[in-house]
């Protein structure tokens, strides 16, 4: 199994650049001064999260002929408005596959794009996506499960390394482990003392279960990781993924659905970003895992932005 090198990396943000905003480190005033924290906030980027950086970079290494035949995705929401928004940027046809329990904003906002959009069972969303593109000749996008989206995603590991040098922790949520994966290979690469610290919901806790045992966990069926708030964080690693983290990542850390909850609104009122709870579970993770995690200069990468309005309300009013 090959694995992504800071090459392929270094390569896919010459590739992606048109297309992903380079976001920059924010200070964070209110943080210990013990352990400095700077916040990568990619619920700015165009379609509020990271994972534009993957789905360019896979439809741009795409042969031109072949990238015209259209691309078929499936996600639990920011992956299918990536794939989407990539799609029309280069002016193919795009089907994305969502389960069932998608907020309705990611499926709007995906249509909006343009894309069509296919809600089925949850378990079946993948088998779902891989019968679309056989029957038409697509290329599947899948979200996190492909070399090219993991080198994609280490493009946001690429820029902390070159804006924080000094950096000696990254926080970073896992899903199916595509974030993770790239930015600890560019992290290990570039700042080898630094650790790279994996964030999941205590209620989808099963990469923290994962890397404990040394092999992947098949006690945490789609309905049990369904449970969380962080609906995008509901996925479980591939085999890739998680030779990637078995090999880069120094830990992973879970957390509560009130800390999730609480860390969005501490977000929203300390430093003036709107996260969803996917994206916040790094925040609650330095507030409330101090003890878990090391002493020293912070990053927490807010992975993504795309929150309901009224659930946002309803955070804050606590």
């Amino acid at each position: 199994m090959r694995l992504v090198t800071i090459s392929d990396i270094r390569a896919a943000a010459d590739l992606v650049a048109p297309a992903v905003l380079r976001t920059p480190l924010l200070p964070c005033p209110w943080a210990d001064p013990d352990r400095p924290l700077w916040l990568k906030p990619e619920n700015l980027q165009s379609v509020g999260a990271f994972k534009i950086r993957g789905a360019y970079h896979a439809l741009a290494r795409l042969p031109e002929d072949v990238r015209a035949l259209g691309v078929v995705a499936y996600s639990s929401g920011n992956h299918a408005q990536a794939v989407a928004h990539a799609a029309a940027l280069f002016g193919v046809p795009a089907a994305i596959v969502v389960p069932d329990n998608t907020p309705q904003m990611k499926i709007d906002a995906t249509l909006a794009l343009g894309a069509e959009v296919h809600v089925v069972p949850m378990p079946e969303r993948e088998s779902r996506a891989r019968y679309l593109a056989h029957q038409r000749g697509a290329t599947l996008i899948p979200p996190f499960d492909h070399v090219d989206v993991i080198a994609g995603q280490g493009t946001v590991g690429l820029e902390i390394a070159e804006d924080l040098p000094s950096v000696e922790t990254v926080l970073v949520p896992v899903s199916g482990g595509g974030l993770i994966s790239g930015v600890a290979v560019a992290i290990k690469s570039l700042c080898p003392d630094a650790r790279v610290i994996g964030v999941e919901p205590a209620l989808a806790a099963d990469a923290a279960d994962s890397l404990r045992a040394g092999r992947r966990s098949a006690s945490w069926p789609p309905a049990l990781r369904a449970r969380t708030i962080a609906d995008g964080l509901r996925a479980e690693p591939s085999e890739l993924t998680f030779s990637h983290m078995r090999e880069l990542v120094d830990g992973v850390v879970t957390v509560s659905e009130d800390e999730i909850r609480a860390a969005v609104a501490w977000l929203a009122r300390r430093s003036r970003l709107i996260a969803e709870p996917s994206g916040a579970v790094v925040v609650a993770a330095y507030l409330n895992r101090r003890d878990e995690l090391p002493l020293g200069r912070t990053v927490a990468v807010v992975s993504g932005g795309n929150l309901d309005p009224e659930l946002l309300a309803e955070l804050l009013a606590v």
